[in-house]
């Protein structure tokens, strides 16, 4: 039987004091449709046998696989201090420090973090994290809009349709008009988003690398956005920034990543990571919370939350967002992840994987009928077409243990033969060879 704390006596008193007559009518303002039909649950199961049931789910997942999948989310190998530092309970069990003179490593930590973003992609500030790549996209775009007071903003189709389609869900009942370029062959059309940046426009969207693997230089299409009084905003994949050059040698006013690629398992989708960072000129429409270095009246160096412009703590029309959490242990996991590998390390993965993939590439365009979708510049992953449908590839695939890529026409339409293929250090010159040749098999 449920546990119910409350006689019918206190229940009573307690709609009483409220003002209605039944715990119904504290529902009336639901529709009737849409309010639960019943709630006869099932008997509970004891402990033994919810695991063995969840063991059983679990058991049905195929995390054996040799995957080449990409398309945002990469698997890439995360050193095991990551695990022992961030599962401390100092940091594991710690919210939100509000607290300052209670929580002095948990801000240190995000501080820290912060400065290894800047340092990343060469930028002059950046916020304690959003909740993942596309909720850092949307922030971004509405940093843009608060700071131009203008409301288009001018999208790539060229970036990750995911972070797309979140932007467009959250802009749905927004004063925002979203405007999206067209790709051509998996790149960016410069001159088309040049157009399209007019004095109603608030921001102009790009990524780098972008959806297709292709790595650009958005230098000149970012002074245009200048030049027209909009932000220029891109998305990047952390790792490669390392080797590729940055927002902030591109002229970017605010640089946005998906985090998971620095250390945070797949985890089948998340828990995962917004970065965010800007211009020093927009800090004051940025996102989130901020965390600052200070001095006490004793001189000695102090961690506070600098700017928190969030619906908790002023007015909620002033708020930058009301997205409010942030990602802090996720956040810690990839300072720890980022100075374990410190400059060097991150640039010779970043290499590495590059090497792998164009060992890739060199096996699979050696067979019938299969050709890279452009010539353009790629880094770890890459669009191949091929002589059938990419699905038709992945499905057959899937029987010999391996996924062999992204199936780019479930996002993008008459490209149902290119596959978009990533590598990664957990890949290995005999997987690629495994791939090469089973696909020839098909071919």
């Amino acid at each position: 039987m449920p546990f119910i704390p409350h006689t019918p006596d206190e229940t009573a008193e307690m709609l009483s004091v409220i003002g209605v007559r039944t715990l119904d009518d504290l529902f009336a303002d639901i529709p009737p449709q849409m309010r639960p039909a019943h709630f006869n649950l099932p008997k509970g199961l004891s402990e033994a046998a919810v695991c063995g049931y969840f063991e059983n789910l679990a058991a049905k997942n195929r995390t054996e696989m040799v995957s080449f999948l990409g398309a945002g989310f990469y698997a890439h190998k995360i050193p095991a201090a990551v695990d022992a530092l961030s599962n401390r309970s100092e940091f594991y069990t710690a919210y939100t420090p509000y607290q300052a003179e209670c929580s002095q490593g948990t801000l240190q930590a995000i501080f820290e973090y912060q400065t290894a973003v800047c340092r990343l992609l060469d930028m002059d500030c950046a916020n304690a994290s959003v909740y993942d790549g596309g909720t850092a996209l949307f922030e971004a775009c509405m940093t843009a809009v608060r700071v131009s007071k203008r409301k288009v903003i001018v999208v790539d189709e060229c970036v990750n349709p995911i972070w797309r389609v979140q932007l467009g869900t959250y802009t749905s009942d927004l004063d925002v008009d979203v405007r999206v370029v067209p790709q051509r062959n998996g790149t960016s059309d410069k001159e088309a988003l040049k157009a399209a940046i007019t004095d109603k426009c608030a921001a102009v969207v790009v990524q780098n690398p972008n959806f297709f693997g292709v790595v650009d230089d958005f230098s000149e299409l970012f002074a245009h956005a200048r030049a027209q009084k909009a932000l220029g905003i891109i998305s990047v994949y952390p790792v490669m920034q390392s080797v590729l050059k940055t927002p902030g040698e591109m002229g970017a006013d605010i640089a946005v990543a998906e985090g998971q690629s620095l250390g945070q398992p797949l985890g089948f989708g998340g828990p995962y990571l917004g970065i965010m960072a800007c211009r020093k000129e927009h800090i004051r429409q940025f996102p989130g919370r901020i965390v600052g270095r200070t001095q006490d009246v004793d001189g000695k160096t102090g961690y506070v939350l600098t700017l928190q412009a969030r619906e908790q703590h002023i007015r909620r029309a002033k708020a930058t967002s009301n997205i409010c959490s942030n990602q802090a242990l996720c956040a810690l996991r990839s300072l720890i992840y980022l100075a374990l590998m410190g400059p060097e390390g991150l640039a010779r993965l970043a290499e590495h994987n590059m090497a792998l993939t164009r060992y890739a590439v060199e096996r699979l365009t050696a067979l019938r009928g299969v050709t890279l979708l452009n010539k353009a510049p790629y880094g770890n992953e890459v669009a191949l077409r091929l002589p059938v449908p990419a699905e038709q590839v992945v499905n057959a695939l899937t029987a010999y243990n391996c996924m062999p890529g992204f199936p780019v026409a479930r996002y993008y339409n008459f490209m149902d033969d290119v596959l978009l293929l990533a590598c990664t250090e957990n890949n290995t010159r005999q997987q690629i060879g495994f791939l090469a040749e089973t696909i020839g098999g098909l071919l």
